[in-house]
């Protein structure tokens, strides 16, 4: 659990963050969301102490992180930034490895380790281990960022709009990764954005802030169908709304019996992509799988239902 007090930063007089509190569950994704100057990347950086804070505090499990050598916090804690941050001249193994071998591990040990987290990058070992930085896509240089800094099983993983440099669809997958990791590992992890779609996407909560300050900190529903002032409002969008709220719901809870053509989807497929494989195919539905099997369908007047009782 991470426990963020009353924590203030101030240069020249001026608050870039503002007294702000809130408490992060184990094992969660938590998204703070906001515009540029809105101090997110800020608050991000007084957790791990990049930036020291004026005022509050941070706890870790209960331990304040001013208990702590830097040095010593920073081990605990991963950290992916945008851009991915990689040493150029060192392979992707021995990127991956870096902290492990600051905390002495044994050699076979960082091995397994980097060996581990490449599979479940689904980067095959054999294939990647010694390549190079400037031998990886865009994409495969931030799974790499982002497995260093699993890498030594750290608390909490902080993230710093680490897909921002992707394209759209890179950018898809490598958020889909990281949900399928941290359910994996059941890592903690704060996540800095500017793109309130990312936020929603990925956090179990979402922290908007606004000229420093947290201005709401509640789930991507209650986010979407509540918002606690204008400027998140003005974030949420309001006619895209409803699009935003289908994109929380899985097509597992709307299944129906009957026959539908083309490509089935995962159950686990958002009603937001299934309304536009609907609309983009022309189909009146969609079958639905589990584990490969089709299961049944969903029909595009079933979304569309769905959609205006979210209105």
């Amino acid at each position: 659990m991470i426990e963020i007090d009353k924590i203030t930063k101030l240069y020249d007089e001026r608050a870039a963050v503002d007294a702000v509190s809130m408490t992060v569950e184990t094992g969660t994704i938590t998204a703070i969301v906001g515009t540029s100057g809105s101090g997110k990347s800020t608050l991000l950086r007084m957790i791990n102490r990049l930036v020291e804070p004026s005022s509050g505090s941070v706890r870790i499990n209960g331990e304040p992180t001013t208990d702590l050598a830097k040095h010593i916090l920073r081990r605990r804690i991963g950290y992916a930034i945008q851009g991915h941050g990689l040493f150029p001249h060192h392979t992707v193994a021995r990127n991956i490895g870096a902290v492990p071998r600051l905390l002495g591990w044994s050699k076979e040990k960082i091995r397994n380790r980097v060996d581990e987290l490449l599979n479940l990058f689904s980067m095959p070992p054999e294939e990647f281990r010694n390549r190079f930085p400037a031998e990886l896509s865009g994409g495969q240089q931030q799974r790499v960022g982002v497995a260093r800094a699993l890498a030594s099983r750290p608390d909490l993983l902080l993230m710093d709009e680490p897909f921002g440099a992707l394209d759209p669809i890179i950018r898809t997958r490598a958020q889909a990764d990281l949900k399928r990791i941290q359910r994996t590992l059941g890592s903690t992890i704060l996540l800095v954005t500017h793109d309130m779609e990312e936020a929603i996407h990925l956090g179990d909560r979402v922290a908007v802030m606004d000229a420093g300050r947290l201005v709401q900190y509640a789930t991507p529903a209650e986010i979407i169908a509540r918002p606690a002032t204008d400027f998140v409002a003005e974030m949420v969008g309001g006619v895209d709304r409803p699009l935003r709220l289908l994109s929380l719901f899985p097509l597992s809870e709307l299944v129906e019996e009957g026959p539908a053509s083309g490509e089935a989807l995962p159950e686990r497929t958002s009603l937001r992509d299934a309304l536009s494989a609907c609309l983009w195919s022309g189909r009146a539905a969609v079958p639905v799988s589990r584990d490969g099997q089709v299961i049944g369908r969903v029909t595009l007047d079933a979304i569309r239902a769905r959609a205006e009782s979210l209105q």
